[in-house]
């Protein structure tokens, strides 16, 4: 399994038109949780497991991880859980115009590629139009959870979110205050980091009440 995909090749520029809700889930009314970036899909088939009044989505760039978590899922019925193969970047606006308004409650972003190289920065999973697409889904009090071992890249990933008006960051000043998981999961990364003694670094941002504006 390849650890890095480059989500700008022409491979991952074909944008996909993922199933609505109504498909993906046997009681699509119920708020949703988004994991953007999956991987093995632990984090979301234990909450799923632990919260059957939640559905749950999990996207992954890569297709392999995502038919593995689908064996699993279906293993265990989970039928508020479903993992997708997609990039993001290309595919996550049209599906999320297909949800009633505030029902995307919490989106997770966790230990995502960080792509050291300054050329590769671009490569990166989080940017202002994801955002958007996110705040224009998510009512007020929504939640955005971000994670990282890495100082570099989730510095990067607080300013790209601090530059944004609809989020406001919860947890001002110090990026380890959050001393764990606030969903009381944690990822298979986030496992191997604490067995290692790596800081983590947590932050939490809500959706403002400021009215999205194109």
């Amino acid at each position: 399994m390849r650890q890095h995909v480059n989500p700008l090749s022409q491979f991952f520029q074909l944008p996909l038109s993922l199933p609505s809700k109504n498909i993906l889930f046997e009681k699509s009314h119920y708020p949703i949780h988004l994991d953007i970036g999956s991987a093995k899909g632990e984090f979301l088939i234990e909450l799923a497991t632990k919260y059957p009044d939640w559905n749950f989505v999990g996207l992954e760039i890569r297709e392999p991880l995502v038919i593995l978590c689908e064996k699993k899922r279906r293993k265990l019925e989970l039928t508020n859980l479903k993992f997708l193969f997609c990039n993001v970047n290309v595919s996550l606006d049209e599906w999320l115009s297909d949800l009633y308004f505030g029902q995307l409650k919490r989106v997770s972003i966790q230990f995502p590629d960080p792509w050291f190289k300054r050329k590769h920065f671009k490569r990166r999973l989080l940017n202002t139009n994801i955002l958007n697409s996110i705040a224009k889904s998510m009512a007020k009090d929504g939640e955005v959870f971000i994670q990282s071992d890495i100082f570099k890249l989730i510095e990067y990933m607080t300013n790209t979110i601090d530059e944004n008006r609809y989020f406001t960051r919860k947890n001002l000043g110090d990026l380890t205050s959050i001393d764990k998981n606030p969903y009381n999961v944690m990822t298979d990364r986030e496992i191997f980091s604490l067995k290692k003694n790596l800081l983590i670094y947590r932050v939490m941002y809500i959706r403002n009440s400021l009215l999205f504006t194109n």
